[in-house]
C-alpha cells in the first residue's frame, strides 16, 4: 500500500515539473514581449523628441539575436523606412575595428604596443613643451599621447587615397598638449596615426587590411570601410539639426579619418560584431584572448569618467558589474554599442543624425531589457544650441531686414534727387572713422570667433559639425553688415537738400 502511495507521490510530482516547464517558454515569451514593447515605446518616444529621423536597433543575447528593428526614415523626402539592412556611418564606434587590427598585429609579431610610433612613421616627431618626446603605440591606444582634442578640427577635406597620410601629417603643425602616457585625453585623430601604422606595417591600404583581415573574417559583408567603398543603396542620407527640425546635409569627405570614424554598416553585420565582441562567434580565425585583451582598460591614468577607463577603441565601466562601451558622432550620423559580457548581453544603436540621444536610446534599451529604470531626462547640446542660435536669427534677420529698409529708402531719395553727395567735414570725417571702425570690429569679431572658443576652432568645423542654423546665421550677420556698413557711408556722404537749404 505505502509503495502505490509513493508511486502516486513521485507520478504526481514528474506530471508537476512537466507542466511547469511546458509553461516555461509561455513565461519566457510573455516577458521578452513586455520587454520589447517597452522598448519600442520608450525609442518613440525619445525619437520624437531628439527629431532624430531613422534609428536601426539590435540586441544580441547568449549568441542569439533576440530584438532587432527600424524606427523612422533611411531618408525622409522619399520616405524610405529604416531596416536592419539600412546603412549608417559609425562614428567613433569604428575605432574598435582599427584597436582590434592592432592587437591582431601584435599577435602576429609585426609591432609592439610598446613600440615608439617613429619606428613606423620616421617623420612624426611630435613636442611638448619645445621637446621632443616619444609616443608608443599603446598610448595612441589609450588616448593618453598627449594629442589635442581640438586637432580634429584640422583634418583635411579629402578623397585621395593618401588622404591618411595627409591627416597624420597636420599634427606636424600643433604641439601636444600634455605629457605622453600623463593622463587622458581623448583625440580621435589617435586613431588615424594607428591606421597609417597599420599600412606600413602589413603594406597595404587601411581599408584593405580591415575588409580582408577583419571583416571577411566574421561574414560583414554589407561593412565597408569609407565612403569610397560603398557600392550599396541602401545608405541612409544623413542629417542634421537645424531651425528646431532635421536638415539634410552632405558634409565633405574626409577619407583620412576613416580609421577613427568612417566604418560603414547595418545592425545585421553589426550583430555578429558583437557577438564576436561578447565570445559567442563561432569564427575559427579569431582567437578569443585577442578579443578580450581589447577590452582591458589602461588603468595607469585616471578615469576619463565615473569608474571608466579607455581600452583598445571601447570604455570600461565598473568593477563588479562591469559594462563596456563606446559612443560615435559624426556630422551627420551617431551611433552607440554597449556590452554587458556577464549577461552576454550586447546593444547597438545607429541613426542618421549626430545626436548625443543616440546614446540614451542605447543605455535605455539595456536597461530596460536587464528590467531596470529608466532615466528619461536628458538634453542635447546641438539641439539646444539650435534653439538659441534660431533666435538669434530671427533678431538678427529682422534687423537685417530693417536695415534693407532704410538703404532702400535712402537710395531712393537719391534717385529722386531728395538726398545730394556732400563733402566731408570734421564731423562727417569723424562719422566715418567711427564707422569705419565699427564694420572692422565687426568683421574682426565674425572671423576670430571661433578661435574665441575654448577649443580653438574655425568656421570650416564649426560649419560642418554644428546646426544649421549657425550656416544660416554666419551668413545673416555678414549680410546684415554689409547692408550696415552700405547704409552708414551712404548717410554720411549724402545728405537731404531740405538740410542744405537751411
Amino acid at each position: 500500500m505505502k509503495m502505490k502511495s509513493l508511486v502516486k507521490i513521485y507520478m504526481s510530482i514528474i506530471v508537476m515539473i512537466v507542466a511547469l516547464y511546458s509553461l516555461m517558454p509561455t513565461i519566457v515569451n510573455a516577458d521578452a514581449n513586455e520587454k520589447t514593447q517597452k522598448i519600442d515605446q520608450f525609442v518613440q518616444e525619445q525619437k520624437a523628441i531628439s527629431k532624430i529621423p531613422g534609428i536601426s536597433i539590435v540586441i544580441v543575447e547568449k549568441g542569439k539575436t533576440v530584438y532587432e528593428k527600424g524606427f523612422g526614415y533611411a531618408d525622409v523626402q522619399s520616405k524610405t523606412p529604416v531596416t536592419s539592412n539600412t546603412l549608417f556611418e559609425l562614428g567613433s564606434t569604428s575605432k574598435a575595428f582599427t584597436g582590434l587590427a592592432i592587437l591582431q598585429l601584435e599577435r602576429e609579431g609585426l609591432l609592439k604596443r610598446s613600440d615608439d610610433v617613429r619606428k613606423y612613421i620616421p617623420w612624426l616627431k611630435l613636442k611638448y613643451n619645445g621637446k621632443l618626446h616619444s609616443i608608443t603605440i599603446n598610448q595612441l591606444l589609450y588616448h593618453t599621447s598627449g594629442i589635442a582634442t581640438n586637432t580634429i578640427s584640422n583634418i583635411p577635406k579629402s578623397n585621395e587615397p593618401n588622404a591618411l597620410e595627409l591627416t597624420v601629417k597636420k599634427l606636424l603643425d600643433q604641439p601636444l598638449n600634455r605629457q605622453p602616457g600623463s593622463s587622458f585625453e581623448y583625440a580621435t585623430i589617435n586613431y588615424d596615426v594607428l591606421g597609417l601604422v597599420i599600412e606600413k606595417v602589413s603594406k597595404q591600404p587601411f581599408d584593405t587590411y580591415i575588409k580582408q583581415q577583419i571583416l571577411k573574417p566574421i561574414s560583414m559583408n554589407d561593412t565597408f570601410v569609407g565612403l569610397h567603398q560603398v557600392k550599396s543603396n541602401e545608405m541612409a542620407s544623413g542629417y542634421k539639426i537645424g531651425l528646431m527640425r532635421e536638415q539634410e546635409y552632405t558634409p565633405p569627405i574626409y577619407r583620412g579619418n576613416v580609421p577613427a570614424g568612417y566604418i560603414i554598416s547595418n545592425t545585421n553585420d553589426i550583430a555578429k560584431w558583437l557577438k564576436l565582441q561578447l565570445g559567442n562567434s563561432q569564427i575559427d580565425s579569431f582567437d578569443h584572448k585577442i578579443i578580450q585583451e581589447s577590452h582591458i582598460p589602461d588603468q595607469s591614468v585616471e578615469p576619463f569618467d565615473k569608474d571608466t577607463y579607455y581600452a583598445s577603441g571601447w570604455g570600461v565601466m565598473g568593477k563588479e558589474e562591469q559594462y563596456i562601451s563606446h559612443a560615435g558622432e559624426n556630422p551627420t550620423f551617431s551611433s552607440y554599442f554597449v556590452m554587458q559580457p556577464d549577461e552576454q548581453l550586447g546593444v547597438a544603436v545607429l541613426s542618421n543624425m549626430n545626436s548625443s540621444y543616440t546614446t540614451v536610446i542605447g543605455q535605455g534599451v539595456i536597461d530596460l531589457w536587464e528590467g531596470k529604470t529608466v532615466n528619461t531626462i536628458h538634453t542635447d547640446i546641438f539641439q539646444n544650441l539650435d534653439k538659441i542660435i534660431s533666435l538669434i536669427c530671427v533678431i538678427v534677420v529682422g534687423l537685417g531686414m530693417f536695415l534693407s529698409i532704410l538703404l532702400l529708402t535712402t537710395l531712393r531719395e537719391i534717385v529722386k534727387k531728395q538726398r545730394i553727395r556732400v563733402s566731408l567735414n570734421i564731423k562727417r570725417t569723424f562719422l566715418l572713422i567711427f564707422h569705419s571702425l565699427s564694420v572692422a570690429i565687426i568683421f574682426a569679431l565674425i572671423i576670430m570667433f571661433p578661435k574665441l572658443l575654448p577649443e580653438r576652432s574655425n568656421w570650416e568645423f564649426i560649419i560642418v559639425w554644428g546646426p544649421t542654423s549657425i550656416t544660416v546665421l554666419f551668413y545673416s550677420v555678414i549680410v546684415s553688415a554689409v547692408i550696415y556698413c552700405l547704409l552708414g557711408l551712404v548717410k554720411i556722404f549724402t545728405k537731404k537738400e531740405k538740410e542744405i537749404k537751411m
